[in-house]
């Protein structure tokens, strides 16, 4: 067994995993013999260890992503010395792996998230991330065209993780394609914390405001009729750029708002740069329409 102080996990006494409090006379059962056909993990914690507390989550969450590969469980060192004496163990937290029966190796101190992921790999090899092959699997779905499904995996997603970013922008996207607007910002409604501004949440939103604008405007014909009639009509050509972006047109969409730009840069309070920018935003930095109109902006306004 190897104790390296250069590489540690450790885990709380509170947390969600089903991590077991063994004792010294269950150790044996609880470890010895449950190792002999999975790697137990045994964390010596004390109450009082503040470190131990902050890696709980952490290390509960691997364990977790092993999908039962591995065992989690916990000793109380203030009210069980024995075992940790017998192994040695002066500071923690401290993890120890048994495997067959025998300690195999051991860590002590804080490690991030990585770390310990590293350390379970070594035991039972690379662990996979079971949301994201469901994120695969739903991507694939949808790209070939079977939405239901995609929704139904990203619903999946969302069961485990209410707050996944990717499956919310996903699943908004989907439902805004569907022509529900309204469930498509219920589901955004759901981005909380962190997952609220990631670049996909604020994507998608400036997608939905556009969709409500171009649902307000009529029909594309109508709307070219009117800047064919006065094409100096700024308003009704920036209507036309809107409705062209709710068809999914987007070059001509651009087109539309670089007309106006070159006609009246500063026309209702620069609307039109503001609006290239919100479909910028809506698109993403690297769809084609973006990196296209983002170049005719500049040769724009910089020439």
């Amino acid at each position: 067994m190897s104790l390296d102080s250069g590489s540690a996990i450790g885990f709380g006494a509170a947390g969600s995993t089903a991590a077991k409090d063994v004792t010294t006379a269950s150790f044996r059962q609880d470890v010895v013999t449950e190792s002999m056909t999975q790697p137990v993990l045994v964390d010596f914690w004390a109450p009082w260890c503040g470190p131990c507390k902050q890696l709980g989550p952490v290390i509960e969450k691997v364990v977790a992503a092993t999908e039962g590969k591995v065992k989690l469980v916990k000793m109380n060192i203030d009210e069980h010395p024995q075992i940790a004496g017998q192994l040695g163990i002066q500071s923690i937290p401290a993890v120890i792996a048994f495997q067959k029966g025998q300690p195999v190796d051991g860590f002590v101190g804080a490690l991030p998230e990585t770390q310990i992921k590293g350390f379970i790999e070594r035991l039972v090899g690379p662990l996979g991330d079971p949301l994201q092959a469901l994120m695969d699997e739903a991507e694939a779905a949808e790209s070939e065209g079977d939405a239901e499904t995609a929704m139904a995996i990203y619903a999946e997603v969302l069961a485990s993780d209410e707050t996944h970013a990717g499956a919310l922008a996903a699943l908004a996207k989907l439902q805004l394609a569907a022509g529900e607007i309204e469930q498509a910002k219920a589901v955004l409604s759901m981005a909380t914390g962190a997952a609220a501004t990631d670049p996909a949440i604020v994507a998608m939103r400036a997608a939905v405001d556009l969709a409500e604008q171009s649902a307000s405007l009529g029909d594309l014909p109508d709307l070219q009729r009117k800047v064919d009639a006065a094409p100096d009509d700024h308003q009704a050509r920036f209507d036309l750029a809107v409705a062209l972006n709710g068809k999914d047109k987007r070059v001509e969409a651009v087109d539309a708002l670089i007309a106006i730009l070159q006609r009246e840069q500063g026309w209702n309070d620069d609307a039109a740069r503001k609006q290239l920018l919100q479909f910028f935003e809506a698109w993403g930095p690297m769809d084609k329409a973006s990196v296209a109109g983002r170049r005719k902006l500049s040769g724009l306004l910089f020439r």
